[in-house]
């Protein structure tokens, strides 16, 4: 078990998390969720021991060992075995077996193995930097984007072995689907506060979306409160007989504490500018070859045709030529042999990896974004940076200053700045944090074009394509059907074709049957009524009430005008007191009212929106 205690941490004026407490207990699989910039990172290189806090600090059980996947590649060994092998513990150097085990489950070949690090491509390389880790067995492993640069099926084999590892993690990633199906908890950064509960991701910002929205709703009711009170004490102050309840308002204003307006939390929130295209096809690729070497294709006789509007995925192993398919299909590399055809009115944008290297250092966001297309004004420019999240002078920052997920949305925003029909994306999502991700993915899913998709994110390709092309036994295919036909009936062959983890019934398409949908939309409506019904009847209780004491207050008001009028001192003197009782009455039964009707409100809300979810 860890335990941090009240930690805070601030650069300069910001503050990143603020006496923060949580605690890690044996076992647990913990998601690591915050936006970027707001202190991830940072956590993990407290908890490693690269940082300190400014207050507070974090204890480990004696002898607790925490394996750390770093991006920083330092490798010293001649072969990937080798290499792998130096993550071994002393009393284990023996037992290669271990790391031959994880190497082939990240992908690496028997022949990879002997083969010097250096050989491979930077993705492979950090694979090997994860094998090292995981060979370790440290008591906790902490992971950050651990699915970057893998493929799908060494995510699954990743997933796999997460879900039956018995120490405890941190895990950091931007992929909401693999977390969620490893993680036992969430530990959320949010507000300058950490919080830690039992459950998913969802579970987590379902949780902190209720309480601001609780918490907004109190603010607003409060200030309401607070302008009546006011209102009320400068209305009556002078009035003798209500000296009392003049008082008693001046009080309990006083004692009220208010509650400040919630920051705006930046989003990303943008859509794609579409240029009408009104033909059939969108592109035609016929008899495509191509091979780095010229005896060794990877690609070899491949023809594809892509209609106006299809969502194409291409998925396989890393390493089997998607990215050189899909640059090929852009128009960037030229095929050996065949030819790719687009036709008349087709816009594209391509979005890869490695575009980022195509933005000049020297120039501003504004000035690349500007660059993008002849209509892009300044205006346009700045508003498009402001979308990515480089709002009013973050725009002016040079290029060469960025971070890699800063480069990354501005070539989103060079997407935004251009109208286009047609998309090809080279694992976008890489480099954003899991909110963007979900911002984009809804983006994508609003336009309007033809798309070509590269994604290690099942998410994505559950929601978005509709056919796919299939890199898979050293062949290249189109497969007629969504991901989730593919899993149904190819699946990646060894691998298991289903997530480790069910959260929860479906049909063969992943999606609720039609019976678990009637049977849960029936639990929620007998739920729904079994907690709104009494709280229906003591609202309606209490206005009841509150109607007939103010029929009083009219009819004493009456008879204290009627005493007045003849001079009856005593009597006047009685009704006077049961006024003050009937309106400090009608008062408390109003602010029970309002308690009352606004947890009505809140929760008829709450059983709507599940019920929406569930669909009619």
């Amino acid at each position: 078990m860890i335990t941090a205690e009240n930690l805070s941490k601030g650069y300069g004026a910001r503050t990143l998390f603020d006496e923060a407490s949580f605690r890690i207990n044996p076992g647990e699989k913990v998601g690591l969720v915050g936006r970027n910039g707001h202190g991830k990172t940072t956590l993990v290189r407290i908890i490693t021991g690269e940082e300190t806090p400014d207050d507070g600090g974090i204890t480990f059980p004696k002898r607790y060992s925490v394996g750390y996947l770093k991006q920083h590649l330092d490798f010293t060994a001649p072969t990937v075995l080798e290499e792998g092998a130096r993550g071994l513990k002393e009393d284990d150097k023996l037992d290669v077996w271990k790391v031959e085990k994880i190497l082939s489950g990240l992908g690496f070949s028997e022949e990879d193995m002997q083969r010097h690090p250096s050989y491979f491509s930077g993705g492979y390389q950090v694979r090997l930097n994860l094998a090292k880790v995981l060979v370790s067995e440290p008591n906790m492993l902490l992971l950050d984007e651990p699915t970057n640069y893998l493929d799908i099926t060494s995510i699954r084999w990743l997933e796999g072995f997460l879900n039956d590892w018995k120490g405890e993690l941190i895990l950091i990633t931007h992929d909401r689907g693999f977390m969620d199906r490893v993680i036992t908890h969430t530990l959320g950064i949010h507000r300058n506060k950490i919080r830690k509960i039992e459950g998913d991701t969802g579970k987590l910002y379902e949780q902190l979306a209720k309480e601001e929205e609780i918490y907004e709703k109190t603010r607003l009711n409060e200030e309401q409160k607070r302008k009546d009170m006011e209102r009320f004490i400068t209305r009556f102050r002078a009035k003798a007989r209500l000296a009392n309840l003049v008082q008693s308002r001046v009080k309990a204003l006083n004692r009220m504490e208010k509650k400040e307006k919630l920051d705006e939390i930046k989003e990303l929130d943008f859509s794609f500018r579409y240029k009408d295209y009104k033909g059939k096809e969108a592109l035609s690729a016929k008899n495509i070859t191509f091979g780095y070497k010229p005896d060794e294709p990877l690609i070899k006789d491949f023809s594809i045709t892509i209609g106006n509007g299809e969502r194409v995925g291409i998925i396989g192993k890393n390493g089997k030529g998607k990215t050189t398919l899909l640059k090929i299909l852009a128009g960037v590399l030229n095929p050996d042999s065949g030819e790719v055809l687009y036709n008349n009115g087709i816009e594209k944008g391509f979005y890869e990896q490695t575009n980022v290297k195509s933005l000049d250092e020297r120039k501003s966001i504004e000035e690349e974004l500007m660059d993008s297309h002849t209509d892009v004004e300044r205006q346009l420019a700045r508003d498009i940076a402001g979308t990515m999240m480089f709002e009013g002078e973050e725009a002016l920052k040079k290029i060469g200053v960025l971070s890699g997920g800063e480069k990354s949305r501005v070539m989103l925003g060079k997407l935004l700045a251009t109208p286009l029909n047609f998309l090809l994306l080279d694992e976008p999502t890489n480099h954003l944090d899991m909110q963007s991700s979900d911002s984009l993915l809804e983006a994508l899913d609003a336009f309007r074009g033809t798309m070509l998709l590269i994604t290690h994110n099942e998410m994505f390709l559950h929601a978005l394509v509709d056919r796919l092309i299939v890199f898979k036994n050293g062949e290249v295919t189109v497969f007629e059907g969504t991901y989730s036909d593919f899993l149904e009936k190819e699946g990646w062959g060894d691998e298991d074709d289903e997530p480790a983890k069910e959260t929860k019934p479906t049909g063969s398409d992943g999606k609720l049957t039609k019976k678990e949908l009637r049977r849960r939309r029936s639990e929620v409506i007998t739920e729904r009524n079994n907690v709104l019904k009494p709280l229906q009847k003591s609202v309606e209780e209490l206005e009841s009430r509150i109607s007939a004491l103010e029929n009083d207050v009219e009819r004493i008001n009456a008879e204290m005008i009627e005493a007045s009028e003849k001079g009856e001192g005593e009597r006047i003197g009685e009704l006077s007191k049961a006024l003050n009782s009937t309106e400090a009455e009608i008062e408390e039964l109003f602010d029970t009212l309002a308690e009352d009707t606004e947890r009505l409100e809140t929760l008829s809300e709450e059983y709507e929106a599940r019920l929406a979810e569930l669909g009619d």
